[in-house]
């Protein structure tokens, strides 16, 4: 039986047993993935740890617990299942990394609030990327939200501009917007192979990335309340919310997927906010309410046309 359909199978008997369709079980899986991760960028604010050693522990930690939980899982299987994702998984596995650096250098850099309305706008850049590589068409109102969103953006990286030494705010939004195009990238991937099971790649991305900054890191140097908060991050929330937001998509279309990803937008400044009292700027603000009423729109509107057109 092929990965996906173990995948399937695992699936359908789980939504089974709570007695949820597979739209519902859909979004169970995907908002618990999603609200998994939004203490991550609390967690990277309390850690002491440079920025590279905090990359390097929370990937490593992270690729090491997901793999793991596919040998358990997969058992004799476990070599077929990161030989199944190919070439393609391991392009997918470099772009997860990639933007998994970005974002925790992003987060060193400026706000969390910056970093995360930034980030939002990755479904937005993943539609013109699949335009660009799957060919898939793009709607109007998607080309309008995207002008939307970049405009959203200039917003918050002109209240950057000269927010911090040496301009360092306006270097966290830039590669905050890094880590934006190599996400949309990484779903542009996904959506080019819903057939192959890509959680091994997740697996990959925390070990590729975490064996890049290895050389940077200063394990040694880590506090004993920065061990424990790693510890937390790299094996319990990040594998738990990779696995379940590549898993939830598949049961749900597209616009409730961007809609359910707003929770973190919301609810990772506010944890930073409720512990260290870290305020957004008035431009993030203004910026930021423009990229989620977007996204909002956006994808109310598709996904009203998706429910007609299935009626």
């Amino acid at each position: 039986m092929s990965n996906r359909a173990e995948a399937g199978v695992k699936g359908e008997q789980v939504g089974g047993m709570l007695g949820l369709s597979t739209h519902a079980k859909g979004i169970v899986i995907t908002a618990a993935g999603v609200l998994a991760i939004t203490p991550d960028t609390l967690l990277i604010r309390l850690i002491s740890a440079d920025p590279w050693t905090l990359l390097a522990c929370r990937s490593l930690l992270m690729g090491l617990a997901m793999t793991l939980g596919l040998a358990v899982y997969h058992r004799r299987g476990t070599l077929a299942c990161f030989r199944s994702i190919g070439r393609r998984g391991i392009l997918l596995s470099l772009l997860l990394a990639l933007a998994g650096l970005l974002f925790v250098m992003a987060v060193a850099h400026t706000s969390v609030a910056n970093t995360l309305i930034i980030m939002c706008a990755a479904p937005l850049f993943a539609a013109i990327m699949s335009h660009l590589f799957l060919k898939e068409p793009v709607a109007p109102r998607t080309w309008i939200a995207v002008i939307l969103a970049l405009f959203g953006v200039a917003i918050i990286v002109w209240g950057s501009l000269g927010g911090g030494p040496g301009g360092v705010h306006l270097l966290g939004d830039l590669l905050a917007l890094g880590a934006s195009a190599a996400l949309a990238g990484s779903f542009t991937m996904i959506r080019g192979s819903r057939a192959i099971n890509m959680i091994p790649a997740a697996a990959l991305s925390g070990l590729f990335a975490g064996l890049a900054a290895l050389p940077l890191a200063s394990p040694l140097s880590l506090a004993p309340s920065d061990v424990g908060y790693l510890l937390l991050m790299g094996l319990v929330m990040l594998p738990v919310s990779f696995a379940l937001t590549t898993l939830g998509p598949r049961y749900l279309p597209a616009p409730e997927v961007s809609l359910l990803m707003l929770l973190e937008t919301f609810l990772g400044p506010l944890w930073v906010w409720l512990v260290l009292r870290e305020e957004p700027s008035p431009q993030a603000l203004i910026g930021g309410t423009v990229i989620v009423t977007v996204l909002v729109v956006h994808s109310a509107v598709a996904l009203r046309r998706t429910q007609a057109a299935t009626a």
